[in-house]
């Protein structure tokens, strides 16, 4: 067994072999007894991220020369590290929540007017400095190569292009020290990219200084695979998208102010509705945005922190789930809205289990709740003010929390949309007769 696993990083942590011999026992067939042995070890290892995953293996071996093994793997987070696997899937690993990076074997670059800089092989990187129309390119082909920018000090203002542009990498961090840093693009893009920051893989924002990004004309942040902060200070000024990705958008234990003409936080791929989640587990955030505040394709996740958001819809996904933190909203369409954007979901569903939620809409056709599915809440407190607090599809569950709706504790929820087919309307917990018109319930 030790040469089996010589070559893996593998704790063993109990070895249980067991020894049963059962005989006298036949088959239906047949007179001969058989012996059974029964051998059952079990291995773990921690991975990356911190979890540490066990694998138990069993096997049985009779005397008549059969045998069958049976593997079984599950996963747990160790209680020695803040990294898992969150309800969104996105995986965070050590380094993305590691806020200094090793410098031992760093380069130094300092920036100068229009003198591009190429990385072209992994490692760390600090970069400072003040210049125009500079674009900080990362192409390295390694399918593990990961670079680290380390922002000391960095001001880029450029015309057209990105001032940093992942072309290829397994990942690419951007870490800042105690310093301000400013990237601001004044123009349109062109070809290379329609954000300040532009990357075609993964990119994790961590640090324990301050980020600037302005973008006049596109977006602040992009990336076509996830990206991740877990810290450090970021002030976004777009036109666009203040931060959008592909795959996913990860936020724990930062502080962000954004301002933007369209969506604040935005994750979704066109060619595959199956991604595009957002979760945010910490941190303080400030999101004012003329569209969406926070939108996400699959599921949206809340976990902590203290948001303030205004918008026309603040919160959105195919599945929002709500577990804590403190949010105020203020929208002009719908405060949390789950739509039907992903096929990953069968229901369409705002799920709140915990947290403490101020809402307060906008007059007109707005809601407060707007899901085209189903509404649970299970614990938390929603103090809603609006003319239409809920609207759902299917079915609401609400089993625990606190409920006020324009100063008023609730101890049921009903629909505020009414369906055709004569008087009456939506009813605690279920469908009425139906009805004609929109009225308010509270």
């Amino acid at each position: 067994m030790k040469k089996l696993f010589k070559s893996i990083i593998y704790s063993v942590i109990a070895g249980i072999i067991s020894l049963t011999i059962l005989s006298g026992c036949s088959a239906n067939t047949t007179a001969n007894s058989v012996s059974t042995q029964t051998v059952t070890t079990t291995v773990t290892k921690t991975e990356e991220t911190g979890n540490t995953v066990t694998t138990t293996i069993t096997k049985d071996s009779t005397s008549s020369g059969t045998s069958q093994t049976t593997t079984t793997t599950t996963s747990s987070q160790s209680s020695s590290s803040s990294s898992t696997e969150n309800a969104a899937g996105i995986k965070i690993t050590k380094r993305d929540l590691a806020q200094t990076a090793d410098l031992t074997d760093a380069e130094y670059i300092t920036v100068t007017d229009n003198n591009d800089v190429t990385i072209d092989e992994a490692g760390v990187y600090v970069l400072s400095g003040e210049a125009k129309n500079v674009t900080v390119t990362v192409n390295v082909e390694g399918e593990d190569d990961k670079v680290q920018l380390v922002l000391d000090g960095l001001t880029i203002t450029n015309e057209n292009d990105p001032c940093i542009y992942v072309l290829s990498a397994d990942k690419v961090f951007i870490t800042t020290t105690n310093s301000t840093n400013t990237l601001k693009v004044t123009g349109a893009f062109g070809e290379n990219g329609d954000a300040v920051i532009y990357s075609k893989d993964d990119l994790t924002f961590n640090g324990v200084g301050t980020l600037t990004i302005i973008s006049s004309q596109g977006n602040g942040i992009s990336g076509k695979d996830a990206v991740k902060i877990t810290g450090g200070t970021y002030n976004i000024t777009s036109e666009k998208d203040a931060i959008e990705a592909h795959d996913a958008i990860y936020i724990n234990d930062s502080n962000i102010t954004i301002k933007t003409n369209k969506d604040g936080i935005h994750s979704e791929y066109d060619e595959d509705d199956t991604v595009g989640s957002v979760y945010i587990g910490g941190g303080n955030i400030t999101i004012d945005a003329a569209d969406d505040a926070i939108q996400g394709t699959t599921i949206t996740v809340i976990d902590g922190g203290t948001l303030d958001l205004k918008g026309s819809e603040c919160i959105e996904g195919t599945y929002v789930l709500i577990n804590g933190g403190t949010i105020t909203i203020n929208a002009t369409d719908d405060g949390i809205n789950a739509s039907d954007k992903s096929s990953a979901y069968s229901v369409p569903t705002i799920e709140i289990n915990g947290g403490n939620i101020t809402i307060t809409m906008a007059q007109g056709d707005t809601d407060a709740l707007d899901a085209n599915g189903d509404i649970i809440i299970t614990g938390g407190t929603l103090n809603i003010t609006a003319q239409f607090a809920f609207d759902y599809d299917r079915n609401v569950t609400f089993t625990g929390g606190t409920v006020y709706v324009n100063g008023t504790q609730v101890t049921t929820i009903t629909n505020s949309m009414m369906f055709p087919g004569g008087m009456g309307g939506m009813q605690p917990g279920g469908m009425g007769p139906g009805g004609t018109g929109r009225i308010p319930r509270w």
